[in-house]
């Protein structure tokens, strides 16, 4: 046994707030670290204490050995939970752990080093007789050998960060003349994110599924599975929507699926909770992709059908305990699926965004659960992963467990800047998806850029009335805040709401207490506020009653209505600033980050689409790219500059007409 009884926690958000519940049941005393960007975040509270460990930027933080492990020291922290992502499948890491006398939960640095590298651990696996894409995993990095080998595997393929995983360092090759801009754009992501520029080649195994199986070891020479997730629906290489079970596999298929993931672990010695994932074809064939020597971010959907708390079982075989199950002993009941909320905009190429959350109500009802370490008031950082939440359904069927999840997601309230929301409900209600058939290629056959699926929802006129409604009255109005006559209406008020580059034109007149009239074009909506709760209002139109969630902040209101979140404002036209011709000339940051590259320089000739300047943010690389064809007049960053949310980075051209500028409200009318 090797006893311990206080946790250092050495992550953030929500898996932090998830390891420490589950430490608390067992009697752990728990640490959490922060950084100044998370000063005040949930997982630091929950804790029953705190270390700071440096500023908002990961690699002076949370990526920082030496601190987690005098962060230990100091709290007098006697074990460490990495929890995923960071520092979890560090080698490094764990191994300071242990020379500090702290236990590790997690595998040893031996296991961590020989899954760690892609190309180290496809040739394990080779040996213990695991079946593997085909590709290359050779020593020889340079371009000439790599080119020739791509040609030996044939298109499309491919290239993979050796030392990364989460979608960093990978870039799909559809033919020859990509390779080069593939291979450069691969290395330089992965030596950014990773400190390796090491790439391996696979053929690409189109229309796949990928299935993975959650694998369990302890001390004792005992090694089992639980069972299979499905984690095909993804962008970018990273997982979106998860389950358990897969549709594709039958108990046959688990059985040896499950089978070849034990001999995986056996072949490393392997102790602690582990995921071996597997790309399964068409035919049946599945082929090892790589192992995560870690607990993975979907495990809730194989603690929903199997029953048990993964956490726990980490901490148990830490302590030296035994498995607490044989394999015949594990038992699935039921379907569960998972979708991740992310802070980003599905309608702009899943661009990651930040900003203050302005209000966050997870949804709670029978057979749903979500992970999460948010609360109103609380910044998205543009320095780590923007996943906020993870909902999760389980039900009897897997048609029930959708079911629950669509009405989960909607249920769920967050208001205050861009979500995945609307695009995690359109692909569960896809027919592909909810027949079960979705595979690696999905999104891309039916969410693709430009596609009528990833046009962004417009809101209908009675969302548009209402918004009118409370930007007139005020989202805590009484209804008295406007004249009315009890003779008649009062007079029709001008509005001009803005959202987004749209502007719609409005009028509204108050016909009594919490009555209203609101034109929009030639359409005149009636709208009564029935009552008004704590944060938004139940209100009736043509008949129907329906409730509304709101906030006003900046005067900016965010008003969600079932899943679809808006943001409005109130705007005039005033003479003097930038014109459309002219804003699509200036290129801006869409995100806080680091530049990593800029390709262009002042006088040079650029074309539509030509990317001018590179930005990493939130773990990816973004291309900056000209709106349109011209000559650049500046640029105004260089390689390694921290830029902010809508920095200028360079010129084409400049010109002066009109801008949409927001106004008083009183002072518009």
């Amino acid at each position: 046994m090797t006893p311990f009884t206080k946790i250092l926690i050495a992550n953030r958000g929500e898996i932090a707030c998830r390891i420490a519940r589950t430490a608390r049941d067992l009697g752990y005393r728990t640490v959490a670290v922060f950084s100044d960007a998370d000063q005040g975040a949930p997982h630091v509270r929950l804790a029953d204490e705190a270390v700071r460990i440096g500023p908002p930027a990961a690699n002076e933080s949370y990526l920082k050995v030496d601190a987690l492990v005098a962060a230990a020291r100091q709290a007098g922290a006697d074990a460490v939970h990495p929890g995923y992502g960071f520092l979890s499948e560090n080698a490094e890491f764990a191994a300071a752990c242990a020379a500090a006398g702290l236990v590790f939960i997690g595998p040893a640095p031996a296991a961590i080093r020989a899954m760690g590298n892609k190309a180290r651990a496809k040739v394990l696996m080779l040996a213990a007789g695991v079946p593997c894409v085909p590709g290359y995993q050779g020593e020889s990095q340079a371009d000439d050998a790599l080119t020739a080998q791509a040609h030996r595997i044939g298109f499309p393929l491919m290239v993979k960060a050796a030392a990364g995983g989460g979608g960093r360092g990978m870039r799909l090759v559809a033919g020859p003349d990509d390779l080069s801009k593939a291979l450069a754009r691969a290395r330089s992501e992965a030596a950014n994110a990773f400190g390796s520029d090491e790439v391996i080649l696979e053929r690409a195994i189109t229309d796949a599924r990928h299935v993975e199986i959650q694998i369990f070891a302890d001390r004792h020479g005992n090694v089992i599975h639980l069972g299979e997730r499905d984690c095909s629906v993804q962008r970018r290489h990273q997982k979106v929507i998860e389950e358990a079970p897969s549709p594709a596999v039958s108990a046959e298929l688990r059985a040896r699926m499950g089978e070849a993931a034990v001999a995986a672990a056996r072949a490393i010695d392997y102790c602690g909770a582990g995921t071996v994932e597997f790309l399964l074809d068409a035919g049946g064939q599945f082929y090892f992709l790589e192992m995560n020597t870690r607990l993975q971010v979907e495990h809730p959907v194989t603690e929903a059908v199997t029953g048990l708390d993964l956490v726990a079982w980490q901490l148990r075989i830490a302590a030296g305990e035994a498995l607490p199950l044989e394999q015949h002993q594990v038992a699935l009941e039921g379907h569960a699926i998972e979708a991740r909320l992310y802070a980003e905009d599905p309608y702009r190429g899943f661009l990651p965004g930040s900003g203050t959350v302005i209000d966050w109500r997870p949804a709670s009802a029978l057979g749903v659960r979500v992970d999460h370490g948010l609360r109103p008031g609380q910044d998205v950082s543009p320095f780590y992963d923007p996943m906020m939440a993870k909902i999760i359904a389980h039900g009897a069927t897997r048609e029930e467990a959708r079911r629950r999840l669509i009405a989960a997601i909607e249920d769920s309230i967050v208001l205050g800047l861009d979500t995945n929301r609307s695009f995690l409900l359109s692909v569960l209600r896809h027919e592909a998806f909810a027949a079960g058939a979705a595979t690696t290629a999905f999104i891309d056959q039916h969410f693709a850029a430009g596609s009528p699926g990833m046009q962004r929802p417009a809101p209908d006129a009675r969302t548009l009335a209402l918004a009118a409604v409370l930007l007139f009255d005020g989202p805590g109005g009484s209804g008295r805040s406007r004249p009315w006559f009890s003779s008649g209406a009062s007079p029709a008020w001008p509005l001009r709401l803005g959202l987004g580059d749209a502007q719609h034109m409005a009028s509204i007149a108050a016909l009594g207490a919490d009555r209203f009239a609101v034109t929009l074009g030639e359409r005149t909506i009636d709208i009564a506020i029935v009552e008004r709760l704590a944060n938004g209002v139940r209100y009736a139109t043509d008949g129907l009653q329906r409730t509304a969630h709101h906030a006003l902040h900046d005067g900016v209101l965010h008003l969600d209505l079932g899943g679809q979140t808006i943001a409005v404002r109130e705007m005039v036209l005033e003479v003097g600033g930038l014109s459309r011709k002219d804003a699509s000339s200036r290129l801006l940051a869409p995100m806080n980050g680091s530049i990593v590259a800029v390709l262009g320089k002042a006088g040079d000739h650029v074309t539509r689409g030509q990317c001018i300047v590179v930005l990493e943010a939130m773990k990816m690389q973004h291309e900056i790219a000209a709106e349109r064809d011209g000559v650049i007049e500046t640029v105004s960053v260089k390689q390694g500059d921290q830029v902010a949310t809508r920095q200028l980075l360079a010129v084409l051209a400049a010109a002066a007409a009109t801008v949409e500028m927001p106004v008083n409200q009183e002072d518009s009318r």
